[in-house]
């Protein structure tokens, strides 16, 4: 299972390209088109189905048809006149046959059958992989809000800080501040500066990394429109642990699979016991042939023949047959043969493979077994996890919000003394580094708890949308 920080397709939010942009849905869409790895995966599926449906078709009766043309040279019998030739003979045979299996112990029902399952267990995984990469990219898209937000407020600071440089400047062009406040107040304007580029490289990276996930090859600019998300004090977690781990486990893609998976095994096993039994096969085929030896009848004609005797020689007459070469249309017709049988095999000894193959079925199916239980388990940390982590970011998210306000009030009273003269350049900007962790751990304790919740819809199968 993923981390449950990853699972966070959570949020209607949209990101421009140019002058427009495309919302949540849109960027998964185009990341789960453009992605190989899940190409690759649609195409293994395709295999599988295609074995599914070769299983399927085992099933049925299997119809074959033929033809032969041959020359036959020298001394030779031919099959449709049962006569010796010396000379060159062209025989043609044609040929259809059919052939289904009656009883195989169920062997190929099971088979078709844990060849379906199969399949099924590949849509499941491929579902899986769809949504693993559909979290990575949700992900990925509030890394860059969040980031933005961090750029805000540095961006902030360094405003009020730049505002105080200026004053003070011109407080010390008057006479009225020493030199070294002025070089203290710049020397933290530097600072925030570099806090500034800092957060403004993140920002690029985690918009680099958003455009990588989703294999966006556009060299056109890449944006985010920020969602108006907000935390409400009353949201809190309306399930127990137990009820969304019950739902999870029905509507989850990997423990589907699994399911198929140990159904697949257990038909396997089915089929390889049903090669213990023996089977029964029909048979049925139809041909015919010609021959170019084959002659037919045309008439007869007279002759005398002569008959010798005692009393002397006595002529008869004695009709002798003339011959021509038989159509090929009346030797197909008159040619034509048929059968059916039935084909009995048992059997008996086949060096072990049988009983091997039974055996190792067992061991398959008692491993997808495991497979399943260890599936349902992992689930089970996940859910009771992402439930543990959410209530606890709650909680910290309601203590960073009042260390913000805290800091505000106390920055607030800190520049009122500062700029009357009160306390010192390093007081002031103490306060300042304080409201500005305060701000930073506010903003990361938001998103984090938002993740966190709407990881607990994932599993609960709810909209993932705010």
């Amino acid at each position: 299972m993923k981390k449950p920080l990853l699972l966070l397709p959570l949020f209607a939010i949209c990101f421009a390209n140019a002058q427009s942009g495309m919302d949540l849905q849109q960027c998964i869409e185009y990341a789960l088109k453009h992605n190989i790895s899940l190409r690759q995966s649609n195409l293994s599926n395709e295999q599988i189905k295609n074995n599914s449906n070769q299983a399927k078709a085992a099933l049925l009766p299997s119809v074959n048809a033929g033809a032969s043309h041959v020359y036959n040279f020298g001394k030779t019998i031919d099959r449709f006149t049962n006569s010796f030739a010396n000379t060159q003979v062209l025989s043609q045979n044609f040929y259809v046959g059919s052939n289904v299996v009656l009883w195989s112990g169920l062997s190929q029902l099971n088979n078709a059958q844990a060849s379906e399952y199969t399949y099924q267990s590949g849509v499941e995984q491929l579902k899986q992989q769809e949504n693993d990469l559909s979290l990575s990219v949700a992900n990925a898209y509030i890394g860059v809000i969040f980031s933005e937000e961090v750029l805000k407020i540095s961006q902030n600071q360094y405003k009020i800080t730049q505002e105080q440089f200026e004053r003070t400047r011109k407080l010390v062009d008057a006479g009225a501040t020493a030199k070294s406040v002025e070089y203290d107040i710049k020397a933290q304007l530097a600072s925030e500066e570099v806090n500034v580029t800092t957060a403004e490289n993140n920002y690029d990276l985690a918009l680099l990394n958003l455009k990588q996930l989703m294999n966006f090859d556009s060299v056109m600019n890449f944006s985010i429109v920020r969602p108006d998300i907000s935390v409400q004090e009353s949201q809190l977690i309306e399930n127990n642990l137990t009820a969304i781990y019950e739902t999870a486990l029905k509507n989850q893609p990997i423990i589907k699979s699994g399911e198929y998976s140990l159904k697949s095994a257990d038909r396997t096993l089915a089929a390889s016991r049903g090669r213990v039994s023996p089977s029964l096969t029909f048979n049925a085929s139809m041909g015919t042939g010609t021959s170019g030896l084959a002659k037919k009848v045309t008439g007869y004609t007279t002759q005398s023949q002569p008959l010798v005797t005692s009393a002397g020689v006595f002529y008869y007459d004695v009709q002798v047959p003339t011959y021509e070469n038989m159509p090929f249309s009346e030797q197909f017709k008159n040619n034509v043969n048929k059968s059916l049988g039935l084909t009995l095999s048992i059997p008996i000894f086949n060096g072990l493979q049988t009983s091997t193959a039974v055996r190792n079925a067992k061991l398959n199916s008692l491993n997808a077994k495991f497979s399943q239980d260890l599936n349902k388990q992992n689930l089970y940390k996940s859910v009771a996890q992402a439930h543990a982590n959410a209530k606890a970011a709650f909680n910290k998210y309601i203590a960073t919000k009042a260390s913000v306000d805290a800091a505000s009030e106390s920055f607030k009273y800190a520049e009122q003394k500062f700029n009357a003269g009160t306390i010192s350049v390093f007081d002031f900007n103490s306060s300042k580094n304080r409201l500005y962790a305060a701000q930073s751990n506010m903003v990361q304790a938001k998103y984090d708890y938002i993740f966190k919740l709407k990881v607990l819809d994932y599993y609960q199968g709810k909209p993932l949308g705010l």
